[in-house]
């Protein structure tokens, strides 16, 4: 070659060179800003035989090394002051632990809700960006609020996921809509779908933790281990799933980081709780709620979690002082007090073995532990009085006092679906006004929250006091981990993070918060934080106090600066109107960005079904075979305030045959279809307070057999009775009244189960041959539904109710 060609080859050379630099570095960015990335080109050399040809293989997805682990943990409905932690008078010696080795943040807030809150957690934005401005149940044809959680909002999960991360989610999942929750999915708003690559716990806003319903990815588990195991509660499962995870992970890739999510609903009402921890709280509540919420803010101030000249906000006047109640319900609500200190204890007992675990295995130091006590504030959904049996309250049966008290060494266990008095709802605020739901103030959405790294968090046992909300949580593990949110995830444009990182916090105690505004709304209830100020509505409804839906427009609006007046306790609206006027208007910003209207305080509306898609509606015939079991109550066909027929076809062998035929509910309301001692029963159980059996008295012959109950409804409004008939191939077996019905929900957590019950009984007869498999044979079950027409008072009762039911559920 001459010169000439020489160099001008060389030349040509550089700029290849320069190119393919340009190449690489373009790959880089767009495999920061997309995922999935590119696939890589091949850089090997194919040959007509592999003697000729230079093998590449592809290089699979790492995290970068030294890539910490993720252990994000939140519990349910656990007030700010809840937590010894943060100055409550529960022992959580697990979280203590954390924050002597990492920080308190003490101006951490939610969203004052069990799904507005999660959809945040999981993706860095508002709830009402994630179209998740209540809970699944709810969704209405608005963007902020239709429940469907746009791929716009990528989750967590699927971003660490796509950058070498092994993924997993235990306990809750209250994030799939209502009519997405059976078997017929789909699953992409699933744990599956949102980049967790294993799940294990339940589906929805509660569950009964003695006998829970389980799944695992996406499918329910049918042979749950509380069948053998008579000491089995969740909590406990949670967690040796949870550890056998990460063991199982971490001996296959030890090099390999884990990201869990692990999110036990044992605080949530049913509060449920082993005997042996409820023992361990006798007699430390007789003080009361008042006095419990005055030894609390002297302990917060003494560990310096609130400034020392904080107020301690009055009772509201709906909730009755502790003084002036007599002994009996003072004893009562004492002991459900020890309940629910029993439930949070244990449950942090249980979190505590996932973190030895953690540091059993040699990755303590490197692996980030948030942990989050409550997704709002506590829980007021137990009345004035609390609760023996929820389904009682969800379907306006009151409970007899002197009956809850007689069963009151059964609170916390397996025959009781229970819940505490507002008034410890309350008191689990310290030292904010108001609860769960009430968006508007602290006591609705302030948490305490625990961060600990050890190999980064180098302040140990330090406190924060900067403002942060749940939506910062995904920037700061971006920022942790060294990731970049993509811009496109999964072909969909992402809509960019809403929140800030703390990690600024880590090293500086002092700096000023850098998340300046914040909005907050649940049902109405509104507020706005920005830069120290706080307006807020008034509450105009509460669900302990029965009355009228109010208008948006009727509420009016508080204002604290709460820089100087931490628990919102000096209303400054008259002082400074023009302030208040400047954040109503930055409310009105915010709200117009993020999808918050429109603002909806009738939840008639919200819960009117025909808004939302449906499998069931337009359908009067339902045909089922064995086998179709854990369909949820949402999905199935809706035998309440109407006249039903159940029609099952079996062939009893020789020998005779029992077990269940078709079953909605359990112990603690529903009915069931059944054969016990080769007799037809069908047993109906008005949430415990009363139980209609009508049964046949002639054992059924070897042979084919035509099974039907037929239930004639009277009519004349809700709830009301009707004559149950019990046939056997057109004779008549049986028959008898039902004087009162369900109205409003047959069960919180359990389903619909054709040939078996795989749940709680419906009737005890049968409690000891659980799940009570029929052992003929089954051909079918058809449910037939009457289409008698509710009156419009009858259907607001409905609605009403269902308003209470769903909000209450989170």
């Amino acid at each position: 070659m001459g010169k000439k060609a020489h160099s001008k080859a060389m030349k040509w050379a550089a700029v290849g060179s320069v190119l393919a630099a340009a190449t690489v570095i373009t790959t880089v960015a767009v495999a920061q800003e997309v995922l999935p990335r590119p696939e890589p080109p091949f850089r090997g050399k194919i040959g007509r035989t592999t003697k000729d040809s230079k093998p590449d293989f592809p290089k699979e997805v790492r995290a970068s090394q030294g890539a910490p682990n993720i252990l994000l943990i939140m519990t349910d409905d656990v007030g700010f002051s809840a937590a010894s932690t943060f100055g409550g008078p529960i022992p959580t010696p697990t979280l203590d632990r954390l924050a002597a080795h990492g920080l308190r943040f003490t101006q951490f807030n939610t969203c004052a809700l069990c799904s507005p809150t999660r959809a945040a957690l999981l993706t860095g934005r508002n709830h009402h960006t994630c179209a998740t401005g209540l809970v699944m149940e709810t969704g209405t044809g608005y963007p902020g609020y239709n429940t469907l959680m746009p791929k716009s909002c990528g989750s967590l999960g699927e971003v660490l996921r796509q950058n070498g991360y092994n993924t997993s989610w235990f306990g809750k999942n209250h994030n799939v809509p209502d009519w997405q929750g059976s078997q017929a999915g789909p699953f992409d708003l699933w744990p599956a779908g949102l980049g967790f690559e294993y799940f294990y716990g339940f589906i929805g806003g509660d569950t009964d933790q003695w006998h829970p319903a389980l799944v695992e990815n996406t499918r329910p588990v049918l042979s749950p281990p509380y069948y053998k195991d008579h000491t089995y509660i969740l909590d406990r499962d949670l967690a040796d799933r949870a550890i056998a995870w990460m063991r199982e992970q971490h001996a296959l890739a030890p090099d390999k980081p884990f990201f869990a999510y692990y999110v036990p609903g044992s605080t949530h009402a049913p509060i449920h709780a082993p005997k042996e921890w409820i023992a361990k709280f006798k007699g430390q509540f007789g003080q009361g709620w008042d006095k419990l919420r005055e030894a609390t803010i002297e302990r917060q101030k003494k560990l310096g979690l609130i400034p020392t000249d904080t107020k301690l906000t009055p009772r509201p006047e709906s909730i009755p002082a502790w003084d002036t109640l007599d002994a009996d319900h003072k004893r009562l609500y004492a002991r459900m007090m020890e309940v629910y200190a029993a439930a949070l204890a244990h449950c942090d007992y249980q979190i505590g073995r996932v973190i030895d675990a953690v540091e059993q295995m040699g990755e303590l130091d490197n692996t980030i532990i948030i942990y989050i006590q409550g997704d709002n504030g506590a829980s007021s959904e137990g009345t004035l009085q609390g609760l023996l049996n929820e389904m009682t309250f969800w379907n306006g049966i009151p409970e007899d006092f002197n009956e809850v008290l007689r069963r009151m060494d059964d609170l916390g266990g397996p025959l009781t679906y229970n819940h505490y008095p507002v008034g410890w709802a309350h008191a689990l605020d310290t030292p904010f006004q108001w609860v769960k739901q009430i968006a508007s103030h602290f006591g609705g959405t302030r948490n305490g929250m625990v961060i600990s790294w050890p190999e980064r968090i180098k302040d140990k046992g330090g406190i924060r006091s900067q403002f942060h909300h749940v939506i910062d949580i995904v920037p700061t593990l971006m920022e942790a981990t060294g990731l970049k949110f993509p811009t496109r995830l999964n072909g969909v444009k992402q809509k960019p993070l809403e929140g800030v990182s703390m990690m600024y916090t880590f090293d500086h105690s002092g700096a000023p918060s850098r998340h300046r505004t914040q909005y907050f709304e649940i049902i109405g209830n509104r507020g706005i934080y920005h830069d120290g100020w706080m307006a807020s509505t008034t509450p105009l409804a509460l669900n302990w106090v029965p009355g009228p839906e109010p208008n948006p427009d009727d509420f009016k609006w508080e204002l604290y600066h709460v820089t100087k007046d931490f628990s919102q306790a000096d209303n400054l609206a008259a002082r400074y109107p023009a302030k208040l006027k400047e954040l109503k208007a930055l409310f009105d910003r915010e709200a117009w960005k993020y999808n918050v209207y429109p603002i909806q305080t009738s939840m008639l509306e919200r819960f009117d079904t025909a808004i939302r898609p449906s499998l069931t509606r337009g359908r009067s015939e339902f045909t089922y075979s064995p086998g179709m079991v854990r369909i949820p109550e949402g999905a199935a066909p809706d035998i309440k305030n109407k006249s039903f027929r159940l029609t099952a076809e079996v062939e009893i062998p020789e020998g005779g045959a029992q077990g269940m035929l078709v079953t909605q509910g359990g112990r603690f309301s529903g009915y069931g279809l059944y054969l016990l001692d080769d007799r037809p029963v069908f047993h109906y159980n008005l949430a415990g307070v009363a139980r209609y059996q009508v049964a046949g008295s002639d054992k059924l012959l070897a042979g084919k057999h035509t099974i039907v109950l037929h239930f004639k409804y009277d009519g004349g409004g809700i709830g009301k009775g009707g004559l149950a008939t019990l046939t056997v191939d057109g004779q008549q077996a049986a028959a008898g009244r039902i004087e009162r019905t369900l109205p409003f929900r047959i069960s919180l957590d359990e389903t619909l189960d054709i040939g078996e019950d795989t749940g709680t009984p419906v009737c005890e007869d049968y409690a000891e041959k659980m799940p009570f498999k029929f052992t003929g044979s089954l051909k079918q079950v058809v449910i037939d539904i009457g289409q008698e027409k509710l009156s419009s008072e009858d259907m607001r009762a409905v609605e009403e109710a269902r308003n209470l039911y769903e909000t209450a559920r989170q």
